[in-house]
């Protein structure tokens, strides 16, 4: 009767982990090999199948927590991030979640300390151990075999199934504990592709461009709620272009939208690397978004909302070709970087940055090239950082659309946001009237806030949906004659970079020209496109040494901006 409860425990545990047939061999593959290796510690299969299916429920727990706060399963080259900062920004974030993982496992590490103590079976001799140990190992072998292996999950990672069997997938993944000294793309064919010849340029007037990645914004209307003139005019600019715009993250990681947008790869193409970019990608790209514009003779800056010594960005962004990096420790006063930390206003943020921007242009006939990065709208949203008695009426309207103060605050600091910037432009515009400047807004992530209104709106499922953020493409001054206003198409931030120069008119080298020419493939999300010619296109980028995988290059010689030689 016990071991027909426990066999009742683990379909119980494999169906709640899986969620699906579809991979439910490797997941029942995975409990028995666990269950055969536990058994040489505990001598009878009841203990040892009961430790598995706790085990399972732990780490399938785990997948849970971490696909509700980032949109993707847990696998096991998540593990190292522990180690890299993880850990403690998820307790300042998200106490709560944290509290839940803590609690659920003191009580399996209970439940499994009872099992040993309580549960007893008959005891299993050691030869018979070695037998259901081989048997489980090649069952698992081949359940990981006829499945497909662990490229057949890359396709589902969004989707809100297979806990249990993705993680073992990529425990017998070799690439996850193969160690490199360099970068490996996932997606890259074994042969070239040939370029497409350089576009030349359509104005004689290049003009500057701002491109502004705000933190954790996404548009409304995206789970069918509503907006208010002003947050309309922000999100789709009525005499500019604007849509939806397909991220590679969800709730966090804002320098892989950072990184996709400026190098126009995707940053999940780089798999478990992808979270380290920054780090072990200093000197690997050597074509980009800044270099590209820095031949054409821009000025290039950056103007970060956070400290310099931030995840390696200085050297990051140095090393791909921004020239002029400004962090909150480098604004001059009345700016203080302790005070905006305490609520990362964009209001105080964007007023220190456009004043730094005016005051650089206002002597210099060069064309300026300027990347801004946001943090005001960053979860958690229990937190009110809009100033009592400051966009009330906006509050307002959005917990009438939706009774949850979490999207309350949201909307109210976007609202914030959209008051801002609709001053600042119309001051730039004044104030420089003679300068055309094309400006991109961008939302580089959703908020973990956005799993809340999906269920509150009982929306449909649709795994896509959480990685959807939007773009926004204005011209003041006379910049991109040729702009089509309304909305435009649905795109993949790695292209947004590209579109900014087809809107601005710029000429196009050989790289970007064949970027271009993937718009019609794959200009809605790029690193889910199947084109072999996005692949040739991957091989033909780190043949002519655009991405060196092999290893870093030296910083100090100047990188290559031009491809157009083999």
């Amino acid at each position: 009767m016990t071991l027909v409860l426990i066999l009742a425990f683990a379909i119980a545990v494999v169906s709640l982990a899986e969620r699906s047939v579809a991979h439910l061999g490797l997941a029942v593959a995975g409990l028995c090999f666990s269950a055969a290796l536990l058994l040489f510690a505990v001598d009878d299969i009841g203990r040892a199948i009961l430790l598995a299916s706790m085990l399972a429920a732990a780490v399938s727990g785990a997948s849970v927590v971490k696909y509700k706060h980032s949109g993707l399963k847990l696998i096991v080259t998540d593990l190292p991030l522990a180690f890299a900062g993880t850990v403690p920004f998820f307790v300042v974030q998200y106490p709560l979640a944290v509290a839940e993982v803590v609690a659920g496992g003191i009580a399996l590490a209970g439940a499994g300390i009872a099992t040993l103590l309580y549960v007893q079976g008959s005891p299993v001799s050691f030869e018979w151990q070695i037998a259901i140990f081989i048997a489980a190992l090649a069952g698992l072998v081949a359940a990981y075999r006829v499945g497909g292996g662990a490229v057949v999950f890359q396709p589902i990672a969004a989707q809100r199934r297979c806990f249990l069997s993705a993680l073992i997938a990529s425990l017998l993944d070799p690439r996850s504990w193969r160690q490199s000294g360099g970068l490996a793309l996932c997606d890259i064919a074994s042969e070239r592709l040939p370029l497409m010849p350089p576009v030349p340029a359509r104005t004689l007037i290049y003009p500057d461009i701002i491109v502004i990645q705000h933190e954790s914004i996404f548009d409304p209307r995206t789970y069918g709620l509503p907006v208010e003139p002003g947050v309309a005019a922000f999100l789709s600019p009525a005499h500019g272009c604007y849509g939806s715009l397909n991220v590679d993250i969800f709730g966090g990681g804002s320098w892989q939208s950072e990184f996709s947008l400026l190098t126009g790869l995707s940053s999940a193409s780089f798999g478990s690397n992808a979270y380290y970019l920054f780090k072990r990608g200093v000197g690997r790209f050597h074509h980009s978004l800044p270099l590209w514009l820095a031949s054409l003779g821009y000025r290039t800056a950056l103007a970060s909302s956070c400290r310099r010594d931030f995840l390696n960005y200085d050297a990051f962004y140095r090393a791909i070709g921004i020239n002029d990096r400004t962090f909150t420790d480098d604004f001059p006063a009345p700016f203080e970087a302790s005070q905006f930390e305490a609520t990362h206003s964009d209001e105080m943020f964007l007023e220190a940055t456009i004043a730094a921007h005016m005051k650089r242009i206002a002597d210099d006939g060069a064309p300026r090239f300027l990347f801004v990065l946001t943090n005001f709208n960053h979860g958690p949203h229990s937190r009110r950082l809009v100033a009592p008695g400051h966009f009330e009426s906006e509050r307002a309207f959005a917990y009438a659309s939706t009774p949850d103060p979490n999207y309350a605050e949201y909307y109210a600091r976007l609202a914030e946001t959209a008051a801002t910037w609709s001053r600042l432009k119309a001051i730039l515009a004044a104030r420089f009237s003679d300068r055309p400047m094309l400006v991109v807004h961008y939302g580089d992530h959703q908020p973990v806030m956005t799993r809340r209104i999906e269920a509150k709106c009982r929306l449909a499922p649709d795994p896509r949906r959480q990685f959807r953020t939007f773009y926004a493409v204005e011209a003041l001054n006379g910049a991109a004659d040729g702009l089509v206003a309304g909305r435009g198409r649905a795109l993949d931030i790695a292209f947004l970079g590209t579109v900014a120069l087809l809107q601005a008119g710029l000429p196009l080298d050989e790289v970007f020209a064949t970027r271009a020419s993937l718009l019609d493939q794959c200009g809605e999300t790029y690193f889910a496109c199947s084109s072999e010619r996005k692949r040739r296109f991957h091989r033909t980028l780190v043949e002519r040494g655009a991405i060196d995988v092999a290893g870093a290059r030296t910083i100090g010689i100047r990188p290559q901006v031009s491809l157009s030689k083999s």
